[in-house]
């Protein structure tokens, strides 16, 4: 067997022939709303506004659902991705308490959500384990979100390697993360946006964006678009946002998916039936999938200037290389799957979600979510409580004011 380097196995999953087809944007049209990014933020907002009436334009440069979104790694955890501690330093406790339970909030609502909403991606429910060999560290994490009311559980040596297989010190247990298709997803909330007479149109480049006293113009390569809000829901700042990306670092994570793995050898990852996070530099992240495959992420890095392709080749074998040292007996188990996921990553490794003073008539969702798609489903509720004027408590935290940013 070979191995698929640079390809997603959720979009190679569906036939070219079933993938949406969207237009190009040609024309001069008008709208209340215009999103740029077909991710699934960008649709998960695209179905907020125009489930509220809103009329909604989604513009994507190339395909809707095949950017980061397609290629994740098909998560939703119920926490952010810097400790708890972290966000409390960065941020205080009364802040970082309310992300965490909003993020916590924001992953059991997205299961819930899509299956309201009749989406089919897969969505099974798991445990979360953050584990590692330095039980005191962890011990201080716990007992932080222990004492702010957030969901955590000690877990022992004995249950992790019942649940795992793998031998660590101690962890914390967390409920409410769930496995699904990232790709199936981003297609099943784009086609609930289109029932609620969204319109989305891809491979049409926004050229410029020029804001009037009473409207904002989204220039494109087949037309214009002219709206009372923008959406900016990229991930990274684009063109025409250059003030804004001192705030982002470049940087690739790498995620493996393995062949099949023989009935005889799963005893040796013991249930096999939770997200796993180790405290690794940098971290791995295990997740079993309905098939009987492992999905393995890590191996962080800046972004290379150049070289991408090799060094997807090179970080495919150490993930693989680092798999085998957790559980000797696959030795032989090939990658079916190898590829890399770009991200702009902030200083406190969180989203930045809401309006710029700078730039009137916009809002924005930029940032990773780490290697989970809840960061998706909470900044589309903000976007979309900001666009219907009804914000709640809370809806801030995560803006550019907040973090004291411009």
């Amino acid at each position: 067997m070979r191995t698929r380097y640079g390809l997603s196995p959720w979009i190679e999953a569906v036939p070219r022939g079933r993938r949406p087809d969207f237009p190009r944007l040609k024309g001069e049209l008008t709208a209340d709303v215009v999103v740029i990014g077909g991710g699934l933020t960008g649709c998960l907002t695209a179905h907020g506004a125009a489930a509220a009436g809103l009329k909604t334009i989604l513009i994507e440069a190339n395909r809707v659902g095949q950017g980061r979104s397609g290629y994740g790694a098909g998560l939703l955890l119920p926490t952010p991705g810097p400790s708890f501690r972290d966000v409390v330093a960065a941020h205080g406790l009364r802040v970082a308490r309310r992300i965490f339970e909003s993020w916590h909030q924001a992953s059991i609502d997205a299961a819930a959500q899509l299956k309201r909403l009749g989406v089919r991606c897969r969505v099974a429910p798991h445990p979360s384990l953050v584990i590692g060999h330095q039980e005191a560290v962890l011990r201080k994490e716990l007992e932080a979100r222990e004492e702010a009311g957030l969901d955590a559980q000690w877990l022992a040596s004995k249950p992790i390697a019942q649940a795992t297989g793998l031998t660590a010190a101690g962890g914390i247990r967390m409920k409410d993360a769930f496995a699904l298709d990232p790709y199936a997803a981003c297609l099943g909330v784009a086609a609930a946006a289109g029932r609620k007479r969204g319109t989305f149109f891809e491979r049409t480049e926004v050229k410029k964006i020029q804001v009037t006293p009473r409207s904002v113009d989204i220039v494109c390569s087949g037309g214009v678009v002219r709206s009372q809000k923008v959406v900016i829901a990229t991930g990274t700042p684009g063109a025409a946002f250059k003030p804004l990306r001192r705030h982002f670092t470049a940087r690739d994570s790498y995620l493996v998916l393995t062949e099949p793995i023989p009935a005889r050898l799963r005893r040796e990852f013991g249930r096999g039936d939770a997200v796993v996070e180790d405290m690794h530099t940098p971290r791995h992240r295990l997740v079993w999938t309905a098939d009987g495959r492992v999905l393995i992420g890590g191996a962080d890095q800046p972004a290379p200037a150049k070289g991408h392709d090799a060094v997807l080749v090179q970080r495919t074998g150490q993930l693989m290389y680092e798999l085998l040292m957790m559980y000797p007996a696959i030795a032989g188990l090939r990658p079916e799957y190898g590829w890399r996921v770009p991200a702009a990553e902030t200083a406190d490794r969180l989203m930045f979600i809401g309006p710029h003073r700078n730039y009137p008539r916009h809002l924005f969702a930029l940032g990773s979510g780490g290697d989970s798609v809840t960061g998706a489903f909470l900044a589309a509720g903000i976007l979309t409580r900001a666009l219907t004027g009804k914000p709640a408590k809370g809806d801030d935290d995560l803006g550019w004011a907040a973090r004291r940013l411009s």
